[in-house]
């Protein structure tokens, strides 16, 4: 691949537009394609964090074909003992409605994945009713990308509508644009044979007139549009909703603004609506989060002997600078088979100078990184996932929600650290999760440079009590072995 074609930048990070306007469900490839501008809350010296962090792109947390069965133990912690809720091992037994049943068949689900099984009886059932009033059943989750769970709370949001009120009733909260648009897409292939059900994206570029009220009954956007929404335009009705959907909340935490402002919308909604936090770590920040977000919850969380994912295999690679990284990487890859390979790096930087590396070595090399607008992400990973290109070489951007079946190995060339460089165990986890995909087995590597980042390892691995092994590049032989 020529150097200038991987090389991929512009001098805007983000791509512009008037608005997308309020989208029926049934117009799938407008709401996609359409062009938004996707300012964001905050400071504009937060945004290289926030898309380095956050954006996921439209694109690829695409739902899959076909759900597998993962092998992922859950605990299931039900705020009331006694209660009748259950798991389910078909849809069919959700008794769901058949415009619904039929929307989730045609984007190819065949069973429950192991969130769902446990997560839709909870979202789907009728309130609790108690002397006072009416008891939702509200849920935090954690579950890894991968697994299902958008699926899951956009059948909770489509169950619980009802079209001939002309409302928003449910109401999504996404960290950014890109996931909120990511979201709508499964909502329009999932409501295709419900066309009655609208909806509409509070998102930047979006532009409403002051004291319009929104008819469609499924609302998605960012937090301080979805704020501004409620508040100040008074566009939703937010004693009216009955829904209540925050995606991402480990990412929502750690994007300037949003925490509070999720936190100042969820305040203004009634008692009796039903809150659906997800997230796919639950550091204790998270967890605090979640707490002030959702009462009296039912809870779904990974074991976390299960976060490391059992199938991947994970060493470590000792070198003295970013040369002998280099030339590490270039004897693992050219020791074992790899359909395809992502490699992390810390900054844009150091990831264009790898990806200029490795295409000079001959090897077929993509970049990604948060400089780039969706559109050319998306084709970027596209391309990837077509096995055009068998490098994807990348910073943060991509650490979430890639689902690429043949990504065989991952390489973390620098260590995640946040900004206080202590070691990122959430993004750790979200990198090595790119391979190991739908059951497969996976390698990941890390590449130690100093007595610091050996220190960041050291503590990764006490994280995760998962025993990281030192790797030998020099020796072909052990990482034959190890491949196979």
């Amino acid at each position: 691949m020529a150097t200038d074609s991987w090389a991929l930048a512009v001098d805007e990070q983000e791509a512009a537009a008037e608005s997308i306007g309020s989208l029926q469900i049934k117009e799938k490839r407008e709401s996609v394609n359409g062009t938004v501008k996707p300012g964001e809350d905050g400071d504009k010296a937060d945004e290289e964090e926030k898309e380095d962090r956050a954006a996921q792109s439209l694109l690829n947390k695409l739902i899959r074909s076909n759900l597998v069965n993962t092998t992922n133990q859950v605990e299931v912690l039900q705020r009331d003992p006694n209660s009748p809720l259950y798991s389910v091992k078909s849809f069919e037994e959700l008794r769901l409605k058949p415009q619904l049943l039929q929307g989730v068949y045609a984007m190819g689900f065949n069973r429950p994945s192991k969130i769902q099984e446990n997560a839709l009886p909870m979202m789907l059932a009728e309130p609790v009713y108690i002397p006072s009033g009416s008891r939702p059943q509200n849920l935090i989750a954690q579950s890894q990308s991968g697994t299902g769970k958008t699926a899951a709370f956009v059948l909770a949001m489509l169950s619980h509508v009802d079209p001939a009120n002309k409302w928003t009733q449910c109401l999504c909260v996404s960290p950014t644009y890109e996931l909120a648009l990511q979201t709508g897409k499964v909502i329009e292939q999932m409501g295709q044979f419900y066309p009655e059900v609208k909806l509409a994206y509070a998102i930047r570029g979006n532009r409403m007139e002051r004291g319009q009220k929104i008819e469609e009954q499924i609302v998605i956007g960012t937090p301080g549009t979805v704020l501004d929404w409620c508040l100040k335009l008074k566009f939703i009705d937010p004693k009216k909703i009955n829904v209540f959907v925050l995606d991402e909340a480990d990412v929502m935490i750690a994007t300037q603004g949003h925490q509070d402002q999720s936190i100042r919308i969820q305040r203004m909604l009634s008692k009796d609506c039903q809150m659906l936090l997800f997230s796919a770590t639950f550091e204790d920040s998270v967890w605090r989060f979640a707490e002030r977000i959702v009462p009296d919850p039912n809870i779904i969380k990974l074991k976390r002997e299960e976060e490391t994912l059992d199938t991947i295999k994970q060493y470590y690679v000792l070198c003295s600078n970013k040369e002998e990284k280099f030339s590490a990487l270039c004897n693992i890859y050219g020791a074992i088979t790899i359909a395809q390979a992502m490699i992390f790096c810390h900054t844009r930087k150091t990831a264009s100078w790898l990806a200029g590396q490795l295409s000079k070595e001959g090897h077929q090399v993509a970049l990604l990184s948060g400089e780039m607008t969706v559109e050319q992400r998306a084709a970027v990973i596209e391309r990837f996932r077509q096995g055009k290109e068998k490098v994807l070489v990348t910073t943060n951007v991509c650490a979430r929600g890639i689902d690429v079946e043949q990504v065989s190995v991952v390489i973390n060339f620098d260590l995640p650290v946040d900004k206080d460089g202590n070691p990122d165990n959430e993004t750790y986890l979200h990198r090595i999760g790119r391979t190991g995909r739908f059951g497969k087995r996976g390698l990941a590597v890390n590449m130690v440079d100093s007595k610091h980042s050996m220190n960041i390892l050291k503590e990764i691995q006490d994280h995760f009590s998962k025993k990281i092994e030192k790797l030998d590049t020099d020796d072909l032989d052990e990482i034959e072995k190890i491949a196979n």
